[in-house]
């Protein structure tokens, strides 16, 4: 393999999560791959931490797979496999055994590993009650990595907790960036961004009608229950700093023209059409992304 670069060194990337609505979003992933336009740091939350891998392993199969037809696998989880503790969304299977050789979504690790692009992928320790941004020094093995990819993904309630070094992680959204993680990127020194939301450019989080069912639910995990009490607000709060760097141009956000699905949508017609629609959106907006990059 000739050696991998970058494009962009001075420019991170940053995924949001949101479920299935990354089907929208895996569009841009998919445009920038085509146009060969890698960038040296990539960080993703939840289901944008499947995005930031795909990416980095330079995968558009993968990465539209991922969140199109890929969601009619019969092993890929519902209400059965929930009740069964496994997941609304059979967690272990979707990250931890697809991307094995010959499996439904085979995953390129030798071109993540040799690619020079830093990655973060953040999650939630519930039990420390904090937030961690996972490196490459945290990702020897596709084993390392994928259990991460799962951990930072884990919804909390549909999905199980994950158990990675003795301690309790879930869904990376939960944390002070919301899900954004703006944050990760300016802890490694960032201070120019290509956002990737999942959201409209009008949407508002509401506070959570069922705080006390999650008191209940999260009794032995209580940091949990009081991340997603303050979640609305933390993510609110960065979506406002998001625009204020947009005027200040030092951010190019891609915002969705509008959002076909939701985050547990499973109709692969459906989810087709969101990446299809993500992707026209991706290549109309690429020459000002390229700009906004300097290329």
């Amino acid at each position: 393999m000739e050696p991998l670069t970058t494009d962009a060194p001075g420019t991170a990337l940053v995924l949001e999560g949101g479920g299935m609505r990354a089907s929208y979003t895996s569009g841009l992933v998919v445009a920038l791959l085509e146009a060969g336009v890698h960038l040296g740091w990539v960080g993703g939350v939840s289901a944008g931490s499947s995005n930031t891998v795909n990416y980095v392993a330079r995968d558009p199969w993968r990465a539209r797979h991922s969140f199109t037809d890929f969601a009619a696998d019969p092993r890929f989880g519902d209400w059965r496999t929930f009740v069964r503790g496994q997941g609304l969304f059979n967690a272990r299977y979707i990250y931890e055994e697809t991307g094995l050789p010959g499996a439904a979504l085979p995953f390129d690790w030798e071109t993540f590993a040799a690619s020079p692009a830093a990655v973060r992928i953040g999650a939630f320790n519930a039990t420390r009650g904090e937030q961690v941004y996972w490196g490459r020094e945290d990702l020897p093995t596709m084993d390392d990595l994928m259990v991460r990819v799962r951990a930072s993904s884990t919804m909390p309630v549909v999905m199980p907790p994950v158990t990675i070094g003795g301690e309790v992680w879930v869904d990376g959204a939960l944390g002070p960036s919301g899900g954004i993680p703006l944050d990760a990127a300016r802890a490694d020194g960032y201070q120019r961004f290509l956002v990737v939301l999942t959201r409209g450019r009008d949407y508002v989080k509401t506070p959570s009608r069922h705080d006390w069912y999650l008191r209940r639910h999260f009794r032995r995990l209580p940091s949990v229950a009081e991340a997603l009490r303050q979640r609305p607000a933390r993510y609110n709060a960065v979506r406002e700093e998001l625009w204020e760097l947009e005027r200040a141009g030092t951010a190019y956000v891609f915002v969705p023209g509008a959002m076909p699905v939701g985050n547990g949508t499973r109709d692969v017609a459906r989810l087709r059409a969101s990446h299809e629609a993500g992707l026209a959106q991706a290549r109309r907006e690429l020459p000002a992304i390229r700009e906004f990059l300097g290329l």
